[in-house]
C-alpha cells in the first residue's frame, strides 16, 4: 500500500533536500602562495565548519611563484582565489580577464625591497642598472610603478623572477629582493641578515593593498548566493583566527607540511597588523577602499604599468562585502 504524507512533512522533506543540495555545492579556492598563516582565515573557516554552514564544500589549493591566480579563476579552473592585490586585479581586467575582487585582506602595503649594505643602493632611485628580483604573481606591477615614479625605464633594470626561496639573494645572485614583512623579511633576519637596507614602495608614493579575494563574473552572475556565503565564511574565519591565534596556528600546521610554528605565529601577528590597519579597523576586515583603488589605478596608467585605464567598478564589487554580517568583520579587542 502506498503511503501518503501530510503537507508539513512534504515541506520538511523539501527543505532537507534543498539543504542537502546546497551542501553539495563544491567550490575550489586557489591561494597565491604555499600553505602558511598568510591564509589562516580560509583554513580556519574550513576547519571550524564555517564553509559547511554556508552549504559549501571548499577545497583549498596552494599556489606558488608559477601560478597566476587571476588566470585560474578567469578560466573557471578555480571558483575563488586569494590573488595578488589591487594592481594585479586591475592589470588582469585591463587584459580582459573576467574576474572581480569581492574583498581585500591586507589594507597596508606588505612588500618591501631589501638589499645588502655593500650594494650601494639606498633608495629605489638606485635600482637603475641593478638586478632586481620580484614575483610575477602580481607584485611586478608594484615594482613597475615604483620604477616609473623614480624616472627609471623597465629596460634599464634587470628584472628577475623570484623563486620561493631567497637563497639566491643571500648568495649574491641579484642585488635587490622583494620580501613580505610577514614572511621573507623575518626569514632573512633569522638567518642573521640584520643590517639590510629596507626600501618601501610607499617611499615612492605607491600604496599597495594585497591579497584580493576574487571570483569570476560568471559566478557573480549565476550563483551570487554562493559568492556571498564564501565571503561570509572567509571573513568569519579571519575573525576567529585573530581572536584565537593559537588555535588558528594549529589549523594551519595541520593543513601544511614542514612548517615552523614560531615562524607561522609571527606571520599571523604581522598579517593581523596588515589586515586591521587603517580601514581594516575603521571599516572592517576585507574592506574594499574604492578611493584608494582609484588612486592606484590612476598611478598604474600614469606610470604605464598598465596600457589603458580600467573602470574600477568592473574589477571590484563591494556589494558582497557590504552584506557580510558586521560581527564577522570586526575583531574583538
Amino acid at each position: 500500500m502506498m503511503k501518503t504524507f501530510s503537507a508539513p512533512l512534504l515541506a520538511a522533506a523539501a527543505v532537507i533536500c534543498a539543504t542537502s543540495a546546497q551542501a553539495d555545492e563544491e567550490v575550489t579556492l586557489r591561494l597565491k602562495w604555499l600553505t602558511q598563516a598568510q591564509f589562516a582565515g580560509p583554513y580556519v573557516a574550513e576547519a571550524m565548519g564555517f564553509y559547511d554552514e554556508e552549504g559549501l564544500d571548499v577545497t583549498i589549493q596552494p599556489g606558488g611563484p608559477n601560478i597566476n591566480v587571476e588566470t585560474m579563476v578567469a578560466s573557471g579552473a578555480n571558483t575563488f582565489g586569494i590573488a595578488s592585490g589591487t594592481e594585479g586585479v586591475l592589470a588582469s581586467r585591463a587584459k580582459g580577464l573576467p574576474i572581480k575582487a569581492i574583498g581585500i585582506d591586507q589594507q597596508v602595503t606588505p612588500y618591501v625591497y631589501v638589499t645588502k649594505p655593500d650594494s650601494g643602493i639606498k633608495t629605489a632611485a638606485d635600482f637603475k642598472g641593478k638586478k632586481v628580483a620580484t614575483w610575477f604573481t602580481g607584485p611586478q606591477y608594484v615594482l613597475y610603478s615604483v620604477l616609473a615614479a623614480n624616472g627609471i625605464e623597465q629596460s634599464d633594470v634587470n628584472i628577475i623572477s623570484q623563486s620561493v626561496t631567497l637563497q639566491p639573494f643571500i648568495d649574491g645572485e641579484f642585488d635587490v629582493a622583494t620580501a613580505t614583512l610577514y614572511n621573507e623579511y623575518n626569514t632573512l633576519l633569522a638567518k642573521g641578515l640584520t643590517d639590510l637596507v629596507v626600501i618601501s614602495p610607499e617611499d615612492s608614493g605607491m600604496v599597495s593593498q594585497q591579497d584580493a579575494i576574487i571570483t569570476s563574473d560568471k559566478m557573480i552572475a549565476e550563483k551570487p548566493e554562493v559568492v556571498q556565503g564564501f565571503l561570509d565564511a572567509t571573513l568569519r574565519g579571519w575573525k576567529y583566527a585573530f581572536e584565537h591565534p593559537e588555535e588558528a596556528i594549529d589549523m594551519v600546521m595541520d593543513a601544511g607540511t614542514g612548517l615552523d610554528r614560531d615562524h607561522q605565529t609571527k606571520m599571523l601577528e604581522k598579517v593581523q597588523e596588515l589586515m586591521t590597519g587603517t580601514t581594516g579597523t575603521s571599516e572592517g576586515l576585507g574592506y574594499l577602499n574604492m578611493d584608494a583603488i582609484s588612486t592606484i589605478e590612476k598611478n598604474l596608467v600614469k606610470y604605464k604599468a598598465i596600457d589603458e585605464s580600467v573602470d574600477i567598478t568592473t574589477a571590484f564589487d563591494s556589494s558582497f562585502w557590504e552584506n557580510v554580517p558586521a560581527e564577522y568583520k570586526t575583531v574583538a579587542k
